[in-house]
């Protein structure tokens, strides 16, 4: 499922680049905690800072690629209007996919399957990053107001699965993966004022193409930056698959 961040005909390779690191970095971030899973190294995911750190910068990298790539589709004509039929497809193939994954985790993990993962998060955040794009400037505070808003309140009644998607939680649920809608909003907000910004001031920081310097070791993270979602679906079932083979090889007796 190639997600289209061009206009026109010609592709911004900077921002596919940029999306191909946040996937080869979570996709090593993946690795890591499936053999944590099957026993290969011991660490704890849940707590440890190496790892709660990385995940926040990844997740964090992902949203505000979305804000970029929403601005680029705006701004270009990529999509006629704010809700015309391109950006109906692509928000349901991320609704799907976002399905899909809670099904697969609730068959894997029955008691902290994911209700509202990245995927779901980005789904919801599309529309409002649609809604919000004629604001501006604004874009910066509203930005700043999501992030903040989870600091200054929480309540219980946002504790439930029902609820928790929004953020104000007093506790973190437990759930294999979790991306509220605050404070998450605000990275992509930023994204999106970022995005506008560039387009209006200098637009060929994501319009050139990229540096000879740069472009044998980039061109691979912006093929897979084209194919971000799709990537995103396989690479977890593949890499289980591989440790778990291993894992049966190594505690087969010979």
């Amino acid at each position: 499922m190639r997600e289209a961040i061009a206009v026109g005909e010609e592709r911004f390779e900077r921002l596919d680049a940029l999306r191909g690191l946040a996937i080869v970095w979570m996709a090593l971030f993946h690795l890591c905690f499936d053999l944590n899973h099957f026993g290969f190294i011991r660490q704890d995911f849940h707590n440890e800072p190496l790892w709660t750190v990385q995940r926040s910068a990844i997740v964090g990298l992902f949203l505000f690629c979305v804000g970029l790539s929403q601005a680029v589709a705006l701004d270009g004509g990529h999509d006629r209007s704010a809700w015309g039929g391109r950006f109906w497809l692509r928000w349901a193939q991320i609704a799907g996919c976002a399905l899909l994954v809670s099904l697969g985790s609730w068959w894997m993990f029955p008691r902290s399957y994911i209700s509202f993962g990245v995927l779901h998060g980005i789904a919801v955040i599309l529309l409002l990053l649609r809604l919000a794009a004629p604001a501006g400037r604004w874009l910066w505070l509203f930005g700043l107001a999501a992030l903040l808003l989870p600091l200054w309140f929480q309540h219980e009644f946002f504790d439930s699965r029902w609820t928790n998607w929004i953020g104000l939680v007093t506790a973190k649920p437990i759930t294999e993966d979790y991306v509220p809608l605050l404070p998450w909003l605000g990275v992509s907000l930023w994204g999106l004022a970022v995005g506008q910004w560039v387009l209006q001031h200098r637009p060929t920081l994501l319009s050139l193409p990229l540096s000879p310097t740069l472009r044998p070791a980039a061109r691979p993270l912006a093929c897979l930056g084209r194919w971000s979602l799709s990537f995103y679906m396989v690479h977890q079932p593949v890499l289980i698959g591989l440790v778990a083979a291993a894992a049966w090889l190594v505690r087969t007796p010979a």
